[in-house]
């Protein structure tokens, strides 16, 4: 049933990242939902909201490229009503304001004293998070940092996996600083079982790529 509200919104969510150069382009929406509509099979919740909501997670970020300053998922909802209102879905209120409220709080993360407790959202920020870990996670790190004039390195500044990260005000030390800062604690802060599950392997994944680029790096091998 959620398809044929995804082909409907297909068009205008084309046209409006047709230009992101940073990933959060419309691979990584499709994937996105693609992932939230795997967990949602295994752990329940709401299957249309969480997949437009997915599919629109990311809204914000086209405002954010476009203005050059820091933009909410919050200040995307207007942006949002008005998509789904020209792509005449039919929706309820209630709908709509279930699917504003997931993309409103997908990426209030618990480590920065806020918790979610609404498994619709819990699922979209599940793979939002799954989606920037892992190989893809990886290539999707160095494309964001490329497009914002981020190294992929600085030797000169000490890795700690304990510094605390903030959403508005980002990590540009570089890609791999941002590993550490970030993504490697994502594994801890899933929601759900199966994001828990398919996170590991993941970081698994990105901490023996982490390996082999310090080898590389230092001219080891």
């Amino acid at each position: 049933m959620v398809e044929k509200y995804i082909e409907k919104l297909r068009p205008f969510v084309l046209e409006l990242f047709k230009s992101d150069s940073s990933g959060h382009d419309i691979g990584h929406l499709e994937r996105t939902m693609r992932i939230s509509l795997h967990i949602q099979e295994k752990q329940g919740g709401d299957r249309v909201i969480i997949g437009i909501a997915a599919f629109l997670h990311d809204v914000h970020r086209i405002m954010q490229n476009e203005t050059g300053k820091f933009v909410s998922p919050k200040d995307s909802l207007d942006t949002v009503r008005k998509i789904l209102d020209k792509a005449d879905l039919d929706l309820s209120d209630e709908q709509v304001n279930k699917i504003c409220y997931c993309i409103e709080f997908h990426e209030e993360y618990n480590w920065n004293g806020n918790n979610v407790d609404d498994l619709n959202t819990q699922i979209l920020q599940d793979a939002d998070n799954l989606e920037a870990i892992g190989a893809i996670g990886i290539g999707r790190a160095f494309i964001y940092c490329g497009a914002h004039n981020i190294p992929m390195y600085n030797e000169n500044i000490p890795l700690n996996e304990n510094n605390d990260y903030i959403e508005d005000e980002g990590d540009n030390e570089s890609t791999i600083h941002h590993f550490y800062h970030k993504l490697f604690k994502l594994g801890d802060n899933m929601n759900t079982e199966t994001g828990k599950e398919m996170a590991t392997k993941r970081i698994d994944f990105m901490k023996k790529f982490t390996k082999v680029f310090f080898d590389e790096w230092n001219a080891v091998n």
